[in-house]
């Protein structure tokens, strides 16, 4: 009798223990429902307009000549989850792959330059005329705040990180002359039709980083209009590149849509 009432009662713990698990298992299989249930996920594409622009402008650039910030492409992806019941905060993950870039044509005075010419490279303080050509490929991953003003607008802000895996920032100069080493330097001329190439896409940053701050309105059910303006927190260039004297900040504004899941 003794050792039936000992079996009923290990099976009885089994049993309850058996049951235990099975409520803790749903209780977690439910919690991780949950959490992907509070989850929004959205593909957009759009273009980038800006450039990458010293802060302020420098006393060597004398004139803007000419701006044409080119056809910069991005495609993403971006997941959003929301922290409390009413969906009105939460945090945001993207990873987007994107251009950047921009043509000008500026006019100079005193402008650290370091030149080809006739296949000798020339440094020194250039003054006239430069055109300038840069292009970046990146992925970028933005980490952001969100806030839901209402059913159809959601803000956004946040830090992002970049990787460049491609740098080109390339251009000539003309109508002008190159005072070698410093400006009191030789000085040697270019003019008419006689120009110097110059290449500095090796000096620029494979990482950088930056803020970006946004806003997204759901136009239709699952169609939304995205605009962002990202703002880079340091130069394009490496901190060991000093042939131009001042740093240049990627500036852009993201115009684009995206499908919402």
């Amino acid at each position: 009798m003794k050792l039936k009432s000992i079996k009923r009662l290990l099976l009885l713990q089994v049993f309850l223990f058996a049951m235990s698990l099975e409520s803790y298992a749903g209780d977690n299989v439910s919690g991780f429902v949950q959490f992907f249930r509070d989850m929004e996920y959205e593909v957009n594409a759009g273009t980038n307009i800006g450039g990458a622009s010293p802060l302020p402008l420098p006393a060597e650039i004398r004139k803007i000549d000419s701006y044409n910030p080119d056809l910069n492409l991005q495609i993403g992806a971006t997941v959003r989850r929301w922290l409390d019941a009413d969906r009105r905060w939460g945090v945001g993950l993207g990873l987007r792959f994107e251009t950047k870039g921009m043509r000008t044509k500026a006019t100079v005075k005193n402008y650290g330059m370091e030149i080809i010419d006739n296949g000798k490279t020339l440094k020194g303080r250039w003054t006239g005329r430069v055109q300038t050509k840069y292009h970046s490929q990146q992925l970028v991953i933005p980490i952001t705040a969100l806030y839901r003003l209402n059913r159809r607008v959601v803000f956004n802000a946040g830090p992002y990180l970049s990787y460049a895996f491609t740098n080109d920032f390339d251009g000539f100069v003309s109508d002008g002359y190159l005072r070698e080493g410093d400006p009191t330097g030789e000085k040697i001329s270019f003019a008419g039709d006689s120009k110097a190439s110059y290449d500095f896409g090796g000096d620029l940053r494979k990482f950088q980083w930056g803020g970006q701050i946004g806003v997204s309105w759901l136009a239709y059910k699952r169609l939304s209009i995205n605009a962002n303006l990202e703002w880079g927190f340091n130069s394009i260039f490496n901190s060991s590149f000093k042939t131009i004297s001042f740093s240049l900040y990627p500036i852009y504004l993201n115009l684009g849509f995206g499908y919402n899941f």
